[in-house]
C-alpha cells in the first residue's frame, strides 16, 4: 500500500511510502481522499499527523503523470479537502518537500519539521507552476517576498529558515513521529489557527511587485514558468485565494501542455539516469580517497578546484617550481572568488586549499588512487606523461587523461595495465561546468568504468559516456555546427544575422561570437595540421581572418570588432571585406530558417554519432549539448526537437 495508517492513541499516523521519493500519484491522491472521510467518521480520532516514509516526506508530484491528461482525484481537490478535515491534519517532516509536497504541508493546519527538512518549490526547473495552491498558500503563511523567491526564484528553505518564516510551527528531533504525536496532542488542548487558505493577507507596495519582475524575467533568460508563476501568485494577492487558486491552476494546465515543459521533463528524465547507467548496476566503485591532476593550467586547475569542492584530497603537479606557484595561485584565486560571492566562508576556502599538495615531480602522485593528466594537446607529450605515470603510480590507480580531440587508444599505448586507463572530458571552467564525457578505451575494466561515473556524480556533474571519434560527442557536433554556419555566411547570409538568431532561440551567443570568444586561432591550428599532415582541408574564411591577425577577442578583432576594454561585438568592414573571396552576394534569411537549419545539422550529426554507436542514446547527445555547449534548455535539445512531431 502506498499510504498506510497506525493509530497512537487519538491520533491517526498516516503515511506516504512511495519509494523512491514518495511522489503523489493518482493512487497516493486517491488513498488520501478516502481517508480523510475515514478518520473524520472516527470518533477514536481527534486528529491526523501525515508523515513521509524513509528520509524523506514527499519529493513532489509523480511526473511521469505529466505527459498524460490529469487524472483524478486531482491534487487540489485532496489539499482542499485534507484542510477542511473535521479532524485537523498536522504535517511531519523530515527531509525534502518538494512541490506536491510542499503543497500537500501548506494544506495542513499545522507543520512540524526536523531541522535537516528542506522545502521548495521548483516547478518552475520542469515548465510549469505550482498547481495546487503553492502560490497562493504560502505567501498567506510566509509573506509575499519570501513566497515570491521560493515559487519564482527556486529558493529552498531548510527546517530553520521555515521556522522562523511561520512555515513551521516547531522544529522537533528524532523521533519525527514521537515527537509529532506528541505536539498533535498539545494542539488539541487551545484554539487551532485558521487553514492557510483563510488567513488574511496585506497587498504589498506596487514597486515590490516591478522590483521582483525585473529580478524574475532576467533570472529566467527566457524561461516561460517563473514570470508565469509571479502572476499567479500577485493575481491571488490582488483577487483573493479563491480567484488565485483558479488562475494558478488555470496557468499550471496551459504550462503542462507546453513544449518546453516536454523539453524539460525530457531533460529530467535523462539527467535523473546519467549517473546509473544500466550495464553498470551492481558494479563497484573502486576506492577514491585521493587524486592527482597534471597540469596547472586552466584546466588542471578547475578539475582541481572541482575534485576539492567535492571533498577530495590533491595533489597538483607540474614541471617546475614557477609553474606550480602559478597553479596554486590560480586554484587559490578560485576559492577566493567564491569567498567573497558568499558561496564559501573563509575556513571552508581556506580547507579547499589545505587539501592541496602541490609537487614538482611525479613521484607525488605514487599513492593516489585516481590521476588525471591535463596537459596540452599534444600526443607526445601526453605518451610521455603516462609512460612515467606506468612506472610511478600504484598498478591498481586509475588513469586518466583529459583530452578534447585526441584517439585514447593512441595516448595510452604502451602503458601497463591499459585496463585501468581511461579519458574524462572536462568542460572549462571544469569546476563550474557540469558536462563530463567519460570516453574507455576497448582495455577498460568495468570497475574502472563504474568508478568514473561515481566520481561525476561526487562532482556533481552529469556524465556522458562517449565512444572514440575525432572530438567525441560534442567536439564533433560542435564541429558540423560551425561548418552549417560557415555555410549559410558563404551563401551570403551575414555572421550578425546568425548569431542574433540563435541568440533568439535561446543560445547565450551565436556561432560567430562564440569563436570570437573561444580564440579563431584554435580551430585554425587544428586546419593547419590536418593540412601539415596532407589533409585536403579547403581555406575558409576562418582562415582568412586569422592570417589577417584577426584572432577573436583576444586581439581585438575576429568576425567582430571590440573596442579596447570591451567585448561587445561590433560590425566589422574589415571582416567583411577580407572573407568577400570566400563569400556569396548578401543574402536575407529569416531567423526561423536560419535556426532549423543550424539545429536540423547538429541533429543529423547527432544520429550519425548514434548509427555509429559513438552515444548509447538521443538523450545523451541532448545532454552534451545542454551541459557542455550551451544548448538552451528550454527546447530540450537538437535529438528531442528533431523527433518531437510537428506542432
Amino acid at each position: 500500500m502506498s499510504v498506510h495508517v497506525t493509530r497512537r492513541s487519538a491520533i491517526a499516523v498516516v503515511t506516504i511510502d512511495n519509494p523512491p521519493v514518495n511522489a503523489i500519484n493518482m493512487a497516493v491522491r486517491t488513498r488520501l481522499l478516502a481517508l480523510v472521510d475515514e478518520l473524520d467518521a472516527d470518533d477514536h480520532v481527534r486528529a491526523v499527523v501525515l508523515t513521509g516514509a524513509g528520509k524523506l516526506f514527499v519529493g513532489g508530484a509523480d511526473i511521469t503523470e505529466f505527459g498524460r491528461p490529469v487524472e483524478m482525484p486531482a491534487l487540489p481537490a485532496v489539499i482542499e479537502r485534507i484542510e477542511n478535515a473535521a479532524k485537523p491534519w498536522i504535517a511531519a517532516v523530515r527531509g525534502a518537500a518538494l512541490g506536491g509536497g510542499l503543497e500537500v504541508a501548506l494544506g495542513c493546519r499545522l507543520r512540524v519539521a526536523t531541522t535537516d527538512a528542506t522545502f521548495a518549490l521548483p516547478e518552475v526547473n520542469l515548465g510549469i507552476i505550482p498547481g495546487s495552491g503553492g502560490t497562493q498558500r504560502l505567501p498567506r503563511l510566509i509573506g509575499v517576498e519570501t513566497a515570491i523567491r521560493v515559487a519564482a526564484e527556486n529558493l529552498a528553505l531548510d527546517g530553520a529558515r521555515a521556522a522562523d518564516l511561520g512555515l513551521v510551527d516547531r522544529l522537533v528531533p528524532e523521533p519525527l513521529v514521537d515527537n509529532a504525536v506528541a505536539f498533535a496532542l498539545e494542539a488539541l488542548g487551545r484554539p487551532l489557527p485558521a487553514p492557510v487558505s483563510r488567513r488574511p493577507l496585506a497587498a504589498p507596495e506596487p514597486a515590490l511587485w516591478e522590483e521582483a519582475a525585473q529580478r524574475v524575467r532576467r533570472a529566467a533568460r527566457g524561461a516561460s514558468a517563473p514570470p508565469r508563476a509571479l502572476d499567479a501568485l500577485r493575481f491571488g494577492v490582488e483577487n483573493g485565494f479563491d480567484a488565485g487558486l483558479a488562475r494558478e491552476r488555470s496557468i499550471f494546465l496551459e504550462l503542462r501542455a507546453s513544449e518546453e515543459a516536454a523539453a524539460l521533463r525530457h531533460l529530467f528524465f535523462a539527467e535523473r539516469a546519467a549517473p546509473r547507467p544500466h550495464d553498470l548496476r551492481g558494479i563497484p566503485a573502486l576506492p577514491l580517497a585521493s587524486a592527482g591532476v597534471i597540469g596547472g593550467g586552466t584546466m588542471g586547475v578547475g578539475i582541481a578546484a572541482a575534485l576539492r569542492n567535492a571533498g577530495i584530497p590533491v595533489v597538483l603537479v607540474e614541471r617546475d617550481e614557477q609553474s606550480l606557484e602559478h597553479g596554486l595561485t590560480a586554484l587559490k584565486a578560485i576559492f577566493d572568488a567564491a569567498r567573497k560571492k558568499a558561496n564559501l566562508s573563509d575556513e571552508e576556502a581556506e580547507a579547499r586549499m589545505r587539501g592541496v599538495t602541490g609537487a614538482v615531480g611525479y613521484e607525488a602522485l605514487a599513492s593516489c588512487e585516481l590521476v588525471i593528466e591535463a596537459v596540452f594537446e599534444d600526443l607526445a607529450v601526453k605518451r610521455e606523461v603516462f609512460a612515467t605515470l606506468g612506472r610511478v603510480c600504484r598498478p591498481e590507480a586509475v588513469l586518466a587523461t583529459n583530452t578534447s580531440y585526441i584517439d585514447p587508444r593512441q595516448i595510452a599505448e604502451g602503458l601497463p595495465h591499459p585496463d585501468r586507463f581511461i579519458g574524462l572530458h572536462f568542460f572549462s571552467p571544469a569546476q563550474v561546468m557540469r558536462l563530463l564525457e567519460i570516453v574507455p578505451i576497448p582495455e577498460t575494466r568495468p570497475e574502472v568504468l563504474a568508478t568514473c561515473f561515481e566520481l561525476a556524480r561526487r562532482l556533481g556533474k552529469v556524465p556522458v559516456r562517449s565512444g572514440i571519434c575525432d572530438g567525441f560527442i560534442g567536439n564533433r557536433i560542435l564541429r558540423r555546427y560551425r561548418a552549417e554556419a560557415e555555410a549559410m555566411l558563404r551563401d551570403g547570409v551575414t555572421p550578425a544575422a546568425i548569431d542574433a538568431a540563435m541568440r533568439g532561440f535561446g543560445y547565450a551567443m551565436g556561432p560567430f561570437e562564440m569563436q570570437d570568444m573561444a580564440g579563431l586561432d584554435i580551430s585554425f591550428l587544428h586546419r593547419e595540421a590536418a593540412r601539415a599532415r596532407g589533409e585536403a582541408i579547403p581555406e575558409t574564411p576562418g582562415d582568412l581572418l586569422v592570417r589577417a591577425g584577426r584572432k577573436g577577442q583576444k586581439s581585438g578583432a575576429g568576425w567582430y570588432d571590440y573596442a579596447p576594454g570591451n567585448r561587445t561585438p561590433l560590425p566589422s568592414p574589415e571582416a567583411a571585406r577580407l572573407i568577400a573571396p570566400l563569400v556569396g552576394a548578401p543574402r536575407e534569411l529569416g531567423a526561423d530558417a536560419i535556426v532549423s537549419r543550424l539545429i536540423d545539422a547538429m541533429a543529423a550529426e547527432g544520429q550519425a554519432i548514434l548509427d555509429e554507436g559513438i552515444a548509447g542514446s538521443p538523450a545523451d547527445i541532448d545532454l552534451v549539448e545542454v551541459h557542455g555547449y550551451g544548448f538552451p534548455r528550454k527546447h530540450g535539445g537538437p535529438m528531442f526537437l528533431s523527433r518531437r512531431p510537428p506542432s
